[in-house]
């Protein structure tokens, strides 16, 4: 499936149903992750700094990034609610390993023993993916322990931000339309 399908039937799918997303971009959700944050998201900075720390980050090539806001998936903007759709390439053994160090009262818009159980499934295929790409603050071959604090950023800073939890929607299989349909009536009732 070509980069951005999924994406686009999820959204297609949410459009159809009365539910107007729009791509996610916050400025105090941002490139430099737990050293950048705003003075609302001061309770997470802790929790955030242990995940960075577990996943091997470089805090001085961290720091040395802009302000730049980090890309999301979607955002319903009537009401504030962020929405994230996990394809694969997020279940890996370092996503697994971030949710050791979440906060016991975390809010948070998902099922964290579904995510496990899905990091633990499709780990052995997912840790390959990009597995040598280098990313700046985790050096080479980084990409994936990057990606994985960025969604602990996101599942912790929005809502002691906004606060409104994000809602994570696995799509593991790549099928926007078939994730919208097994999350309607959550994020309907999310979003009230």
């Amino acid at each position: 499936m070509p980069v951005g399908d999924c994406e686009r039937a999820f959204i297609a799918a949410a459009a159809a149903d009365g539910l107007p997303l729009v791509r996610a971009r916050a400025p105090w959700l941002n490139q430099r992750g737990h050293l950048g944050l705003p003075p609302g998201a001061e309770p997470v900075r802790r929790a955030l700094a242990d995940i960075f720390a577990a996943l091997d980050g470089d805090p001085v090539s961290q720091s040395r990034k802009r302000l730049t806001a980090l890309p999301g998936d979607f955002v319903h903007e009537p009401t504030g609610t962020f929405i994230e759709l996990d394809e694969s390439q997020h279940f890996t053994s370092y996503r697994l390993l971030t949710f050791d160090h979440y906060p016991a009262d975390a809010r948070l818009g998902f099922d964290m023993d579904e995510y496990r159980a899905l990091c633990r499934e499709w780990s052995p295929r997912s840790d390959k993916y990009r597995a040598s790409k280098p990313a700046v603050g985790f050096g080479p071959g980084g990409r994936q322990r990057q990606r994985a604090y960025h969604d602990a950023l996101r599942d912790l800073v929005i809502p002691a931000v906004v606060g409104r939890p994000l809602v994570r929607v696995q799509a593991p299989y790549r099928d926007g339309t078939a994730a919208y349909q097994r999350v309607r009536h959550r994020l309907l009732a999310a979003i009230e």
